[in-house]
C-alpha cells in the first residue's frame, strides 16, 4: 500500500514528497549512471512525486538514448530523483531512497532490493555480479 514520504537533497534546497510502496521493492541498478552515483531507487508512478521546493535549484541531465532524465541539486550535488519516460509502466519517478527523511537506518536495512541489469538494458533480470549494488 503506497505511503507518502517526504524527502530532500543534502542541503535542503530541493524538497519533495512521493507516494511509494517500499514493501514492493526498491531498486539497485548497474547502468553507468546508477553505478557511479550509487543511486538506490523506489518507484513512484506518474503523478506520485510532488516537488515542494527548489525547482530552480535542480540541474537536469540526460545522456545516451535521452529517454530518462536525472536531476541533481545544483548546490550539494545530490540526486533526489529521476524520471523514466520510456519504461514498461510508462512514465515513472525513481526516487532516491537515501533522500527520504523519515526512514531510520533500521528501516533502510529491511527494505527489499531488486537488482536490475540496466547496463545491458535487461531490467527484468539481475546482473551476473550484484553484491556491490
Amino acid at each position: 500500500m503506497p505511503k507518502t514520504y517526504r524527502g530532500s537533497c543534502h542541503c535542503g534546497a530541493v524538497r519533495f514528497e512521493a507516494d511509494l510502496d517500499l514493501e514492493q521493492g526498491t531498486y539497485r541498478c548497474n547502468c553507468s549512471i546508477c553505478r557511479r552515483t550509487r543511486f538506490w531507487a523506489a518507484v513512484a508512478r506518474e503523478g506520485g512525486l510532488r516537488l515542494l521546493a527548489g525547482e530552480a535549484e535542480l540541474t537536469r541531465y540526460v545522456f545516451n538514448t535521452r529517454r530518462n532524465e536525472h536531476f541533481f541539486c545544483r548546490h550539494c550535488g545530490v540526486r533526489p530523483f529521476g524520471i523514466g519516460n520510456d519504461t514498461p509502466m510508462g512514465k515513472m519517478y525513481g526516487v532516491n531512497v537515501g533522500c527520504l527523511e523519515e526512514l531510520s537506518d533500521e528501516d533502510l536495512s529491511r527494505l527489499p532490493i531488486v537488482r536490475v541489469d540496466g547496463l545491458h538494458d535487461a531490467t527484468e533480470r539481475a546482473p551476473a555480479f550484484w553484491a556491490h549494488l
